[in-house]
């Protein structure tokens, strides 16, 4: 039985040529050989299955090869190449520092540096996962990648920089490495299923492509995992099947059924997705994902961020012809809500049908908050008087809109000219509609007919008030103009509360007097006085009003607030107490 080899290892990299999506810093590292200019130490970094420790392998291979081409890439023909594609190269030297993190590795590492190369110039030492070492490792090897000897080049490899002391990215070359896109995976898996005679449809490559997440030793592993599953012959369903991923389809169909406000095929729909198998917060995010793909999918400038397949593409370019730009916005904001409360949620199911049920309502709910905005409008533009305007006279010339407020107060001066006029109830072949503007001008000029006021010579306050009128008034007169005059004229809450909480008293020689409780409530009312009493002459109709304020002495008790208090008021009404408390030790707070 021939031995099986994974394609993570069978097509990795051996040139700079075959290294995937990285060709910004395969470039750079062949621009130092070309010119010569190679750094003692370089510091690769970047997430997992990009190509980081591959580089390195590739890099330390060429250096070494005395046969460089003109694309300087390594012969594989020289002894320095073909004894490291055999692995029984000694110039290359690879240390895991994950499990070699120690003081001692890194000291014994420090003994070997010092040996210089049998075949070739250099001795590149790889150490993988260099993060991993300990702060005691790191400090015992500054000052060998600071100095290292000529013919030693050491290569770092790490996932997470910035775990890494300062001290040791100041002596390096930062290298970044990039995620491999959906793109550059795709056309690698399709370049290794021709070499491997298999069959497999572009959408199944770009499958596996996302579910790698940027890394391409898993979308090989996949791959390997895939064709172990389904043999040459590899579909789209396949691989969903397989890799229980959603289908794009379920999506399309929801959003369709979210356009036409079909909530029962929605829940019908996601009780079809949630019986599969699958995952409700991973829904969400897929939904989420590709609500964001359609808004993408509406201008063809951002239509290059879709990391799809050309088919699928246009299935995207179709739906969001349909979907409006806020129906996108408001839908995105509902499975984010979703989202944040989806852990925290008791009845996690429950919660993304409602968000369903919400989706499902948004054409219609805008449709519903258009039509109110468009009859309330209507509504605007009724004029207040209940008769339509007269038709326009061709040739007369336009006036300026008038309000509503002025032609009433024009028909109020009018009638009030008028005193004998009265209201007409002869019938007539066509009468008129009813008119607000007519019916307010009677109504107010009647008010003023019927109950003439004295005149006024100034209202303003504090101004003095003259009439010729001398009419009797009682105490219960006075203190209800009093509260009037606190909401007539506004005053402060101060004011207000010492008027109304202020008496009235009429004494034997004709004299008001108000009464108040303390000498703060009587400089209140002492500052307003002179208008309060032109307002009790003008309401009352007396020009003799005049009033003096009078301070009353009201027995105060004292009040009980501390547990203190109302022991000692308790023991002067029994002193028993006391002495219970004294003989049994007893606390009474």
């Amino acid at each position: 039985m021939e031995n099986f080899i994974v394609s993570a290892r069978k097509y990795r990299p051996s040139s700079f040529q075959t290294v995937v999506g990285q060709q910004s810093i395969t470039v750079t590292l062949k621009n130092a050989i070309k010119n010569a200019h190679l750094a003692h130490a370089y510091l690769f970094c970047g997430p997992r299955g990009v190509g980081k420790t591959s580089c390195a392998r590739i890099f330390a291979k060429t250096i070494n090869c005395s046969n460089v081409g003109s694309d300087f890439e390594a012969c594989n023909e020289c002894e320095s190449c073909l004894s490291f594609n055999e692995n029984r190269s000694y110039n290359i030297h690879e240390l895991d520092a994950a499990s070699n993190n120690s003081v001692d590795d890194i000291r014994t590492l420090i003994d070997q540096v010092r040996i210089p190369p049998q075949i070739g110039k250099y001795s590149v030492y790889i150490i993988d996962e260099v993060h991993m070492l300990s702060q005691q490792a790191f400090n015992a090897f500054l000052k060998t990648l600071e100095e290292p000897p000529a013919h030693a080049i050491f290569v770092l490899a790490t996932t997470e920089k910035h775990k890494i002391i300062p001290t040791i990215l100041s002596r390096c070359q930062i290298f970044d490495f990039s995620r491999i896109k959906v793109g550059d995976a795709v056309s690698h898996l399709k370049h290794i299923a021709n070499t491997e005679n298999i069959n497999i449809d572009e959408e199944a490559l770009n499958v596996i492509a996302q579910k790698a997440d940027g890394a391409m030793r898993d979308a090989l592993s996949i791959f390997d995992q895939i064709v172990s599953f389904s043999g040459k012959d590899i579909s789209f369903e396949n691989v969903i099947q397989n890799l229980n991923v959603l289908d794009y389809d379920y999506y399309f169909k929801m959003v369709d059924a979210f356009l036409q406000g079909k909530v029962t095929d929605v829940l019908i729909l996601f009780n079809e997705i949630v019986e599969k198998g699958f995952d409700g917060h991973h829904f969400v995010a897929g939904l989420s994902s590709h609500i964001r793909d359609i808004l993408v999918g509406k201008d063809a400038a951002t239509l290059q961020l879709l990391e799809v397949s050309d088919s699928v593409k246009e299935k995207y370019t179709q739906q969001a012809k349909k979907c409006e730009v806020d129906f996108l916005y408001d839908a995105l904001g509902i499975l984010n809500e979703c989202d944040i409360h989806y852990k925290s949620s008791q009845n996690q199911r429950l919660l993304i049908e409602l968000t369903l049920i919400q989706l499902s309502q948004i054409i219609e709910s805008k449709k519903k908050g258009a039509s109110l905005k468009k009859n309330f409008r209507r509504l605007l533009k009724i004029r207040v008087e209940g008769r339509t305007s007269a038709p326009k006279v061709a040739g007369a010339k336009d006036k300026a809109p008038v309000h509503p407020h002025q032609e009433a107060l024009k028909a109020v001066n009018k009638d009030a000219a008028k005193p004998q006029a009265r209201i007409s109830t002869s019938s007539s072949p066509n009468p008129a509609s009813i008119s607000i503007k007519a019916a307010m001008s009677r109504g107010i000029t009647s008010k003023l007919t019927s109950s003439p006021r004295p005149e006024v010579k100034s209202k303003e306050p504090g101004a003095s008030y003259t009439t010729n009128q001398n009419q009797t008034y009682t105490t219960e007169a006075v203190v209800e103009k009093l509260k009037e005059y606190t909401v007539v004229r506004k005053k402060s809450d101060r004011i207000r509360l010492a008027i109304v909480n202020c008496t009235a008293e009429i004494q034997d020689d004709k004299q008001l007097v108000v009464k108040v409780s303390n000498q703060i409530q009587a400089d209140d009312i002492a500052l307003v006085k002179n208008e309060m009493v032109n307002y009790l002459k003008r309401e009352l109709q007396n020009s003799t009003i005049d009033f003096i304020i009078k301070i009353t002495q009201t027995e105060t008790k004292k009040r009980l607030y501390t547990d203190t208090d109302r022991f000692k008021y308790l023991c002067e009404k029994n002193p028993v107490l006391e002495q219970l408390k004294q003989k049994f030790s007893l606390d009474f707070e």
